[in-house]
């Protein structure tokens, strides 16, 4: 993807509007690698500083079969993801985000997913995973909106047609 501040804020706002990012491994590791505060180890421009605050102060579950333990205000999600993933969105809040490849692609064949972001770059990377890859049926959806950055970005907001 492109470094963009506007991208940047998009995503720390998302995340601010988030009760809890549901992670998988790998994202969340990707993740915490790159933005836990005690893992800076270049200087970051002022404009991704909204990003790491809020990336670092969200709540976090991560699903995981393989870790024995997770901090940076996570907590690991073992067992019946369907049944886990159900209760987490009754509690009350404003919702749920849920980052990552493989992860998206298991919540969308269980139907748990209220609505998609993709953010898509002008940039063709001719490799590395493809997204939603192996979902068993079409997954018909609806845009409810569209948002432009300069950078050329543009991140697209669909529900499911139920």
């Amino acid at each position: 993807m492109i470094t963009d501040e506007d991208v940047h804020r998009h995503a720390a706002d998302n995340l601010a509007r988030a009760d809890a990012i549901i992670f998988g491994r790998v994202t969340y590791q990707m993740m915490e690698a790159a933005w836990r505060p005690s893992a800076e180890t270049v200087p970051r421009p002022d404009w991704m500083e909204p990003f790491a605050r809020a990336i670092d102060a969200a709540r976090k579950y991560v699903v995981s079969s393989t870790l024995d333990r997770a901090d940076w205000n996570a907590e690991l999600v073992r067992g019946d993801l369907e049944k886990t993933i159900q209760q987490l969105k009754r509690e009350p809040g404003e919702g749920l985000f849920v980052s990552g490849v493989t992860l998206p692609t298991a919540l969308a064949e269980l139907g748990l997913i209220d609505e998609y972001e993709f953010v898509v770059h002008p940039r063709v990377a001719g490799h590395g995973p493809t997204l939603l890859a192996g979902l068993p049926k079409n997954l018909d959806l609806r845009l409810v909106s569209r948002q432009d950055f300069d950078s050329g970005a543009v991140a697209l907001r669909y529900e499911p047609r139920r």
